[in-house]
């Protein structure tokens, strides 16, 4: 009880239960890391979703260089641990596929 207490008013953006220096720093350092991975996630979504409309709407050419754009920023969130290195590669071959399917 206590745990999801102090958990839910450091997470959950309210004051900061933390009184060591250090642990408030590493309460800022969390939130920052976490801003920058959900910025690296919403890119990467993004991505991902302007290769499948044109895929969807029959854009070849369009298509490959997104495909690239989309491997690079699925690449660059697996070399920081932001996504699974396994998951990183499954979606690189599924969106392949579609390409491969369209052509």
């Amino acid at each position: 009880m206590l745990k999801n207490y102090i958990v839910d008013k450091i997470i959950g953006g309210g004051e900061k239960v933390a009184n060591i220096k250090s642990s408030k720093k590493r309460i800022k350092i969390t939130q920052t890391k976490t801003l920058r991975n959900k910025m690296v996630k919403s890119a990467l979504k993004t991505a991902i979703k302007k290769y499948e409309t044109a895929v969807t709407a029959g854009n070849l050419e369009d298509a490959k260089v997104l495909l690239a754009s989309a491997t690079k920023s699925i690449d660059m969130a697996a070399s920081k641990g932001i996504v699974h290195k396994n998951m990183a590669s499954r979606k690189k071959s599924r969106l392949t596929l579609k390409l491969n399917k369209l052509v």
